[in-house]
């Protein structure tokens, strides 16, 4: 290789030139080990899907100068989050006992390819650090991002050279849209709410929830957010006809209660598993004609992933009580119906590894990710609220908010 061609210039993305060779780029990138299962992304012609509905964001790509050629690109967004929390000093207007979140400014990368015939040239690096470059000029105060735990070319670029430390392991849970439908127990109540109340919902009970999104109104009032349920006993005061709003109901709860909401992610990104046998091809086929033939047995089946296929992703999952985890599951299965409506074939959440109410979440371990390695790095010195100092020596929380716009 020549040494201009090792001259490497980092611009941002072009939408009118670039997406045939993004595209490219991607697809040398996504050749999984051979004989393996590997998982593809298909963005749907938009490389900017994944971010373009975050308050800020920017895609930059790394090119050749002699050739113009594309051989890397990363993508990132800003946002507002809940970093920790304090209490009030003012009585007279909060309840001194009642936590208040701190927020913080944060930037989250995704997204960055390097062609497999240009790595180890530091192409990488320069990308990760052109966009903290932006991260700061736009008073970014933290950036982090999520990679596999086994990923280690990933790993050491972000924690050996960009300097970036292991943060938090959330779990990815993943499970299957069956051919038939999965009942919603009938001791179960399930309310859908509006996007008003669902925000007034979130902000007075998760709004101290580690990764919060402060903007919380403008995902629940996307086109594709699906819907936020709450699900509570049946028998309880509270059913969709006589639901008197948020505010009346967080001031006399039952006992136990839950809530999730459904956002959709195949008009987003469609994926596709290669690699399987023709073996495993027509197993999973066999299961999915028994399912359909006879759905009152209720048979497991594999969803048709071995083509471009569809997901919902389940967010804000929460709740309160001691049966909250059982509400949970009657919320998933009630998603899982949705998402059968929607032509996906999995549903998928991301929760904190110690979250209590993981045990309500079904989900099928072959396809999920136990650790989902998240990793921070402090921006600047000078930022931060006293109450919290250095968000990245923080230890990890009960819960964490997986903001859908980012999965």
């Amino acid at each position: 290789m020549g040494g201009d061609e090792c001259v490497i210039v980092v611009r941002e993305f072009d939408p009118r030139k670039d997406i045939a060779s993004v595209e490219e780029v991607e697809k040398r990138c996504e050749v999984g080990p051979s004989g393996k299962l590997s998982l593809f992304t298909d963005l749907l012609g938009d490389p900017i899907c994944r971010v373009r509905h975050s308050p800020a964001f920017l895609m930059l790509v790394a090119e050749l100068s002699s050739t113009k050629e594309i051989v890397g690109m990363i993508r990132g967004c800003i946002k507002t989050v809940t970093c920790g929390k304090k209490h009030s000093r003012n009585s007279k207007t909060n309840d001194p006992m009642e936590p208040l979140p701190v927020y913080t400014k944060v930037a989250y990368i995704l997204g960055l390819r390097v062609s497999p015939s240009h790595r180890r040239l530091g192409i990488g690096l320069k990308l990760v650090r052109r966009m903290e470059d932006w991260f700061v000029q736009n008073g970014t105060e933290y950036s982090y991002l999520a990679t596999e735990n086994d990923n280690q070319a990933s790993v050491n670029l972000f924690t050996h050279k960009c300097g970036y430390s292991k943060f938090r392991t959330p779990s990815i849970l993943v499970n299957p849209v069956f051919a038939h439908r999965l009942p919603v127990s009938n001791r179960v109540t399930l309310i859908k709410l509006s996007p008003s109340d669902a925000e007034s919902l979130y902000r007075r009970r998760f709004s101290t929830t580690e990764f919060f999104p402060r903007d919380i109104d403008s995902v629940l009032n996307n086109s594709l957010s699906l819907g936020s349920f709450l699900a509570v006993p049946r028998g309880c005061c509270y059913t969709q006809r006589s639901w008197p709003g948020s505010d009346k109901f967080l001031s006399a709860p039952p006992e136990s209660w839950a809530v999730l909401s459904v956002w959709n992610c195949k008009d987003v990104f469609k994926l596709e598993v290669r690699g399987a046998s023709r073996v495993r091809k027509t197993l999973a086929k066999t299961t999915r004609i028994v399912d359909k033939l006879l759905p009152f047995l209720r048979l497991p089946s594999i969803p048709e992933v071995f083509r471009p296929f569809g997901l919902h992703f389940l967010y804000g999952l929460g709740g309160e009580g001691p049966f909250a985890a059982r509400l949970v599951n009657a919320l998933c299965a009630h998603a899982h119906n949705l998402a059968k409506e929607g032509g996906c074939s999995v549903v998928a959440t991301e929760v904190a590894s110690g979250e209590p109410l993981k045990v309500g979440v079904p989900y099928w371990k072959r396809l999920s990710c136990d650790e989902d390695l998240w990793c921070i790095k402090r921006l600047g010195e000078d930022y931060s609220d006293g109450s919290v100092g250095d968000w990245t020596k923080s230890p990890p929380g009960v819960s964490i908010f997986v903001d859908p716009r980012e999965f």
